[in-house]
């Protein structure tokens, strides 16, 4: 991987499973469990300068990760929601890189932490509820095609890390 990569994708590039497992679940729930902690740990001390530094330029500001995050994990709990209530029911995609300019990014950042705390106790509850054939049901997105739950799990549960890593990995280049 290049450099901008290594920088854009500190975790690696999503690479789906290739089968979405009960013990790989397990994991991957995990990982939203404990999101919220890492997250918050992850921005714990920083200014608000160093929160609007982008973690590599052309990038999000860590502010606007924190943000990102939010938002993208409300649209997946509900895209679960409605994959659960639905016969794969076509979701609605939304522009993350125009959500990002908005104002509501600029608030501090423990406003969409207790946000993603609240959210994700919500959905590893939901989570936590399904059997094994539930992870089968899905949703078709207009841009992807058709999406079952094992596989966005695992996208989120990468997606935790990976925006966590786009904070932490500043942090350690910055010596914050």
């Amino acid at each position: 991987m290049s450099e901008v990569d290594v920088l854009r994708f500190p975790v690696g590039r999503f690479a789906p499973p290739t089968a979405s497992t009960p013990e790989l679940r397990i994991e991957q729930i995990e990982t939203l469990r404990q999101l919220p902690g890492r997250l918050r740990a992850a921005v714990a001390g920083l200014s608000d300068a160093q929160l609007d530094t982008p973690y590599r330029e052309g990038g999000w500001t860590l502010r606007q990760v924190v943000h990102h995050v939010a938002d993208s994990h409300a649209n997946a709990y509900v895209r679960f929601k409605l994959a659960m209530t639905e016969d794969w029911p076509t979701i609605k995609p939304y522009d993350e890189a125009a959500w990002a300019k908005l104002a509501d990014n600029r608030l501090h950042v423990d406003v969409s932490l207790a946000l993603i705390e609240a959210l994700h106790a919500r959905w590893v509850a939901l989570l936590e509820s399904f059997a094994a054939e539930d992870f089968e049901r899905g949703y078709h997105h207009p841009e992807m095609g058709r999406q079952d739950l094992g596989r966005v799990l695992a996208l989120y549960a990468w997606h935790s890390r990976h925006h966590t890593a786009h904070i932490t990995s500043l942090r350690a280049r910055q010596s914050w």
